[in-house]
C-alpha cells in the first residue's frame, strides 16, 4: 500500500483531501467526518512531502493546507462554496507539484 501511495502525486493527494473533505461534510452532514477525511489526506500528503523535498518544504506545504482550509471559508462568502474549495485545492496543488512533485515521477 505504501508503495502505491508513493506514486500518487502530492498534488493530488493534497487537492484530493480539500475537495474530498468539503464533498463528505457536506453529503453526510457530518463535519467531523470531512474533517477526518481533511486530516488523513493532509498527514499523507506530509508525509509524502517530508520525503521528496525535506522538513523545510513540507512545513510550508503544510501550512498551506491549512491556510487554504481556512481561506476557504471566507472566500467561499464571495464566489461560493465549491468555486472556493476547488481554488484553494487548485492553489495547494500547484505549490505541491512546484515543490515536492516536479522532479519525482
Amino acid at each position: 500500500m505504501a508503495k502505491v501511495a508513493a506514486k500518487i502525486p502530492t498534488a493530488v493527494v493534497a487537492a484530493g483531501g480539500l475537495v474530498g473533505g468539503y464533498g463528505v461534510a457536506r453529503w453526510t452532514k457530518k463535519r467531523q467526518l470531512g474533517g477526518a477525511v481533511l486530516a488523513v489526506a493532509g498527514a499523507a500528503a506530509a508525509q509524502q512531502w517530508r520525503q521528496r523535498a525535506g522538513g523545510k518544504a513540507a512545513g510550508a506545504l503544510t501550512a498551506a493546507y491549512v491556510a487554504a482550509f481556512a481561506g476557504s471559508h471566507p472566500l467561499a462568502k464571495k464566489v461560493g462554496a465549491w468555486p472556493s474549495v476547488f481554488g484553494v485545492a487548485g492553489a495547494v496543488a500547484l505549490a505541491s507539484w512546484a515543490v515536492a512533485d516536479r522532479r519525482h515521477p
